[in-house]
This record gives structure tokens, sequence and C-alpha cells, in this order.
């Protein structure tokens, strides 16, 4: 099952976890499903993390707040975009009155 990067199903991943979870090691099932030992160990520790809940400061996060994270780092993003361009706007206006202003004044 090789396969590009978020392109296991979450019934995979979430049986890989059950797996480890019984005691069987990444790098075992790594060799029986053909996938890489760190996908398997990263999604054991994310399912950890998860059933463990954040709110620990040096706690992994969950995969609600990694959500939750991205989606605020969007906004941030569309945010700045909007306040550049009110600014630009604001200056362009600003300059296109003391064009009219000095115009006015001959």
């Amino acid at each position: 099952m090789n396969q590009r990067r978020g392109a296991y199903t979450p019934q995979f991943r979430q049986q890989m976890v059950e797996l480890v979870g019984i005691g069987r090691k990444p790098i075992e099932l790594a060799k029986e499903f053909g996938c890489h030992e760190s996908s398997i160990s990263a999604w054991a520790r994310q399912a950890q993390a998860d059933a463990l809940g954040g709110g620990k400061p040096d706690a992994p996060l969950t995969t609600a707040e990694r959500q939750e994270l991205a989606q605020l780092r969007r906004q941030v993003r569309q945010v700045t975009q909007e306040r550049d361009i009110l600014a630009k706007a604001t200056a362009w206006f600003a300059n296109k009155d003391n064009v009219v202003d000095k115009t006015s004044t001959r």
C-alpha cells in the first residue's frame, strides 16, 4: 500500500493504531502492510495524544487542536492580506486627495 502522503484511509490508520495498541511493533506492521514505520508511529502517537487530550503546555496537540490551529493560521493570513489591501487603498486615496487639493489651489 505504498501511496502518497495523506492517501491512507482513516480506517487503515485506525487499524494500524489498534495493532500497535495490542503490542505489534510499527516496523513489523510496516513490512507487512507496505507503509512506512514512521507513519505508523506518528499515527499511534497522535491517537495517544487525542485520547489523553490537550491542556498541558508541553503535551502534543490533539487532532482537533491541529485543525483549529490550521484554521486560525488561515484566518490570520486572510486578515493580514485584507489589512495590507486597506492600507494601500488608504494611501492611494490620501495621495489622490493631495493631488486634487494641489490642483484646486492654483
